[in-house]
């Protein structure tokens, strides 16, 4: 049994404030969304603010009220990829662009963390920090080229 879990981050910068009706159709299925998530095979953790429904009410970038974050931790890169990828979810990321600015450089981070540990955001920015300082490596990756979990040494 491995020890680890995978954290993963998203970041972006909206077009609108949430409260604008741009945003509304966005905002509006964030519930359904997290719900989806919540309930997916493998899902472990997410990161809520405050409220403790999601994650909007957070600001990881100098008080930047349109800059979001998403962070959540999965047993495994294939169950997050699943949920991601093969689920409801889907239809909304496919829809990204309606209320995100396109990034000219990494908004996505996945690294292995113990079990039980819940990244914090300032632990989230520095795993994009990396990415996009060093690119991918066993320490911040993507779906593209995922690493697998550290081997933890055995015990004497």
């Amino acid at each position: 049994m491995n020890d680890f879990h995978l954290a993963q981050v998203n970041v972006g910068r909206i077009l609108a404030p949430l409260g604008s009706p741009r945003l509304a159709d966005f905002v509006a299925q964030l519930p359904e969304i997290n719900a989806l998530a919540d309930r997916a095979p493998g899902f472990v953790w997410r990161m809520v603010d405050d409220d403790g429904t999601d994650s909007t009410g957070l600001r990881p970038e100098n008080g930047d009220d349109l800059f979001l974050i998403n962070c959540s931790v999965w047993e495994s890169v294939e169950a997050l990829r699943d949920y991601t990828y093969r689920s409801e979810h889907l239809k909304v990321l496919a829809r990204r662009r309606e209320w995100f600015e396109r990034l000219a450089d990494f908004h996505l981070a996945l690294w292995w963390v113990p079990a039980g540990h819940r990244p914090s955001v300032a632990e989230a920015m520095e795993r994009v920090a990396l990415i996009r300082e060093n690119g991918e490596g066993p320490e911040a990756f993507t779906f593209r080229a995922p690493h697998p979990p550290p081997v933890e040494s055995p015990t004497a």
